[in-house]
């Protein structure tokens, strides 16, 4: 019972994360921004992040779940600088209406993928294994935030 509120705990952490984009949306602004002819249709994008933040969840549980916060204080300090990185993104891009900051903050959240990715590893390889579709979600969503920014910068 104690690991399945553990669990629990770790998915509220990154729900709490992903509640930036409950209050900060896409709305009129958004919509009048070019952007690449790549870009999937926003209906995509609610679906494949909540895949990916269960997927966080459940990584950094299972870091948890191996060490504790006193076994592993490295890793799942970087683990909760990506989630802090990556609920600023939405509010920088959506809220502030820079896709600069927010493309600075985006790069941050990449570096902190990988460093998470890093750090996991030697503890748990399906931990770090789990991180591997977020690392590349942000991938393509770095490129699409460049490209959104690139298009518009005269407009920003």
């Amino acid at each position: 019972m104690t690991s399945i509120l553990e669990l629990a705990g770790f998915i509220v952490a990154c729900f709490l994360a992903a509640m930036t984009g409950a209050f900060f949306r896409p709305g009129e602004w958004y919509e009048r921004l070019k952007k690449p002819s790549w870009r999937p249709p926003n209906r995509l994008f609610a679906p494949v992040w909540t895949v990916l933040y269960v997927m966080i969840a459940v990584s950094g549980w299972l870091v948890w779940r191996e060490f504790g916060f006193a076994g592993a204080v490295l890793p799942l300090a970087v683990y909760a600088l990506q989630l802090l990185l990556n609920a600023a993104w939405t509010p920088l891009f959506f809220g502030l209406h820079r896709p600069d900051l927010a493309f600075v903050d985006i790069v941050l959240v990449w570096l902190s993928i990988v460093a998470t990715i890093v750090l996991f590893l030697p503890i748990h390889v399906g931990a770090a294994l789990l991180l591997v579709p977020h690392l590349a979600w942000v991938t393509f969503a770095t490129a699409l935030n460049f490209a959104i920014w690139r298009l518009n910068s005269s407009t920003s």
